[in-house]
């Protein structure tokens, strides 16, 4: 969250509490301190923005020169759709735009849940321990309560014939839906071994 900051009187500071102090009552190294965090994070903050505004320009170069691609052949594409990626004619340098998808299901889980019950209710004890595990795994909820589609996904692959079951199974697929798309830019060069890596645009790593 970004820390929006009150207006403080002339010849105070605020402290982390919140209290106003007077600037002569802070010690110089805690106000040397205070300067050099000020500075580095002032220039961070710019260098975020740059960042951001690079990455909307090359998104937006990306599909600008898909949809030219597109149109040598007469097709109009619509929207910022798949996984692209654009190499240099002499293999230097790669630039990849991956779209993510946010999967969520809908009312329908409930459906397919009850379901999932009503088969284990049916199969003795013993023969379902182990899929009981990892259905109460796979409905699960994390902290914000949110199922992971991934382990409800996953419960597809299982290989059992119940018809209740392939009933559930045909719900849960009917309940997912695509809740919204995030775009990564990713960027490569290629080393002297043939191999890419990626070029680093996390601070952290460089």
């Amino acid at each position: 969250m970004e820390h929006t900051a009150r207006k403080i009187p002339q010849g105070y500071m605020e402290d982390s509490q919140g209290r106003l102090v007077p600037t002569e009552l802070v010690k110089e190294i805690d106000l040397a301190r205070d300067e050099l965090v000020r500075e580095i994070v002032a220039a961070a903050l710019r260098a975020s923005q740059q960042l951001a505004e690079f990455k909307h320009r090359a998104l937006a170069d990306i599909t600008a020169f898909v949809e030219l691609s597109a149109e040598k052949y007469g097709v109009a594409l619509g929207g910022d759709k798949g996984n692209i990626q654009l190499t240099t004619y002499d293999g230097a340098y790669r630039v990849r735009r991956d779209i993510a998808e946010t999967l969520v299901f809908d009312e329908r889980l409930q459906a397919a849940k009850a379901l999932i019950d009503e088969c284990i209710h049916e199969w003795s004890e013993g023969s379902c321990a182990e899929i009981r595990v990892l259905i109460n795994d796979a409905f699960q909820v994390d902290k914000q309560g949110n199922i992971n589609t991934t382990r409800v996904l996953g419960l597809r692959r299982l290989d059992i014939s119940h018809p209740k079951w392939q009933q559930a199974m045909t719900a849960i697929g009917d309940s997912l839906q695509v809740a919204g798309t995030k775009a990564y830019l990713r960027l490569y060069q290629r080393k002297s071994d043939g191999g890419y890596e990626q070029i680093s645009l996390d601070v952290a790593t460089l």
